[in-house]
């Protein structure tokens, strides 16, 4: 047995089943999407043959917003490259975080939100990935609370919280 082969006994082809390299020019754009928001794939099950997530990107247009959905039980990423994301979520959309370039942003399973271009002039450029390969958007007739309460950050870097 090859060292290779110790790693996965069932697996012959690495040259071909291997890495993969998507290159930024070459996404996706046949995916659903919501006005204002222009997304792209770049790792699925069609495109490399991944099993459990998706990755890509989406551009949201400036003052865009999704409405309230959830994603099944689908854990989400979402990467701020550029702009200013603000989230809101909860049963009303009651409460609200926003986030920068560099920033991460979680969504667990099942919980109601809204993705929102904080700008009124810039693109919020983001990658996206999500743990199933499955599309799961569920949309949600949600009367939002006015004014959501904001929630700090809080992590071992930003004990009091952080915007």
């Amino acid at each position: 047995m090859s060292h290779d082969d110790a790693h996965n006994p069932n697996h012959t082809d690495w040259k071909h089943d291997g890495v993969r390299v998507v290159r930024g020019d070459q996404l996706d754009g046949n995916v659903p999407s919501t006005p204002g928001m222009d997304r792209k794939a770049a790792i699925t099950f069609a495109r490399v043959g991944a099993q459990k997530l998706w990755a890509g990107t989406v551009h949201i247009h400036p003052n865009a917003k999704t409405g309230a959905h959830h994603h099944g039980p689908l854990e989400s990423v979402i990467y701020v490259v550029k702009g200013r994301a603000r989230m809101r979520w909860g049963d009303a959309l009651e409460f609200t975080a926003e986030a920068g370039p560099g920033d991460f942003i979680y969504v667990p399973p099942f919980v109601p939100h809204q993705e929102i271009n904080a700008s009124e002039d810039e693109t919020l450029e983001c990658v996206l990935c999500r743990s199933d390969g499955q599309a799961v958007a569920v949309n949600m007739d949600i009367e939002p609370v006015e004014k959501p309460e904001t929630v700090l950050w809080i992590d071992p870097t930003h004990p009091q919280g952080g915007v």
